[in-house]
Order: structure tokens, then sequence, then C-alpha cells
């Protein structure tokens, strides 16, 4: 049996354990999934007492780079971003991996785009380093909008095939540069740029879906923008992780579409 769940901090507001347990009553697969909150620090404690029960895990911040710490076994992927989203155990043993790269690829797709051409990659953290790994030879310029310049290094461990630009947070920004321009930073943090989106030729991605949508989103569409919300890359990061744990090939895009309804009907 499937024994699983969600760890992190917040994490009430989650539609991850109504994502998956739809996909396996679907499925027909014996499972159950269910929200932890889990503070930083706090994983390998919890997974010794609370959670020694459990042997499938998706990991939300803050524990996607902790969880390197406690791993017995790390994927490539991980590796080459320092952080893992996916937690399973193979003879008891704890296996990582990250979802959020293929996750984000997929989501892209599913909205009929891709990541070529020109990128601007909002915030420089964890999920910035999926997204810029994603996109690791694939498109063109790549330009990161960072705070700060501690994370620079590890950004670029992330996409060793391409170049990488860094932009101050207090830059003035051209939108119009960009083919593509993903957003990582949490909550609304990345609403000082709205006033700087007056049109939108590019393709812009958000990778959250709380709040619902974001100012920048909302603006971006409000001018006639093609917009692309954090649930397609929840749902997409969702259907890799189910796959593992079930260790099933699964219909992507009949999952996706099923889960696309569920989760805008649980958001609105």
């Amino acid at each position: 049996m499937i024994s699983a769940g969600v760890l992190g901090s917040p994490i009430s507001h989650s539609l991850s354990p109504l994502l998956h347990n739809t996909m396996y009553d679907f499925l027909g697969i014996d499972a159950s999934y269910k929200a932890y909150e889990v503070a930083s620090g706090d994983l390998k404690h919890f997974l010794d007492d609370e959670g020694s029960s459990l042997n499938c895990l998706s990991l939300t911040m803050p524990l996607k780079e902790e969880a390197l710490t406690i791993a017995g076994s790390v994927s490539n992927i991980s590796r080459q971003i320092q952080s893992g989203n996916t937690l399973h155990k193979v003879e008891g043993v704890w296996q990582l991996t990250s979802t959020d790269v293929e996750g984000f690829t997929h989501a892209l797709n599913f909205n009929n785009r891709d990541a070529k051409g020109n990128v601007l990659i909002i915030g420089a953290g964890a999920t910035a380093r999926a997204v810029i790994a994603a996109c690791d030879g694939v498109s063109g310029e790549i330009t990161v909008v960072n705070r700060s310049p501690d994370r620079e290094l590890a950004i670029r461990k992330s996409c060793p095939n391409s170049e990488v630009q860094f932009t101050s947070w207090e830059s003035t920004i051209d939108f119009e540069d960009f083919d593509l321009v993903v957003n990582t930073t949490p909550g609304n943090t990345a609403a000082v740029f709205v006033d700087q989106v007056q049109s939108a030729s590019a393709t812009y991605f958000e990778v959250l879906y709380n709040p619902w949508p974001t100012q920048l989103l909302a603006q971006w569409r409000k001018v006639g923008g093609y917009g692309i919300d954090g649930l397609d890359l929840l749902i997409h990061q969702a259907i890799s992780q189910a796959s593992i744990f079930t260790a099933l090939s699964i219909d992507r895009g009949a999952i996706a579409k099923m889960l696309r309804s569920v989760g805008e009907r649980e958001l609105s």
C-alpha cells in the first residue's frame, strides 16, 4: 500500500492531497495521501517519529534542500539543482529526486508552449533552479532577476550548458525582450513589477497557485498576455510523482485534464 503525504510549512493550503487521492482513486490504487505540517529543520525528526509509517512523500518549501541531508540515494537532477521534492522508499532507503524540472516542461507543453527563445526568471531560489535546469540547452538567452548575489553560483551550476545573465531586483525590465517570463518568488513578491507590464507578447508562467492569481499574473492577462498558472505545474509534477510511487505509466494528457478540472473547482 502507498502511505504518502506532502510535507512543508505552511501546508494547510496544499492541493496535493486532493490531486493525488483523485489520481489514486481513478487508477484503482490502494493509497492514502495526507498533508503534514513540518517546519524547517524538523524533517528527520518527523520521518523518525510521526512519519515513520510513510513510504512516499512530496516535499514543498522549506524542505526541498533539507531533504538532501536525509536521503540515502539522490538522483542526478536533484544533485544538479541541489533540491528535491520527491522521496520514496526502496528496500527501506529514502530515494530523493525532483519532478519539478520535468513538471515545468510538461506544463508548458500542456499549454502548447515551450522554453525556446529568450527567458526571464524572476527569483533565484530552489524553484528557480528547477526552472533554469529545464531551460538548460533549450532556451536562448536566460536572464535571472536576483535579490541575493549569494545564489548566483547555485543557479549557474543548475544550468551548466547555458550562459546566464543576472539583473538586480531594482532594475527596470522590458518584458518585450523575452519570449517566456517565469515568476518563482513567493506570494505577491513580484508585484513590484506590475506597473512595468503595459503589454505582453511573451508567455508568462506563474509557479504559484496561492494566491490565485498573483497580482503579476492578473496584470499579464489584463493586458492580453498568455498566462500559465501554478496549478498546471502542481498537476504535472504530481503526475510524475504518482508514476514513481505506483511504478505505473500514466496517461498524462487524460489525467492532467481531469486534475485541472478538480483543482479549478477547489480554487474557485
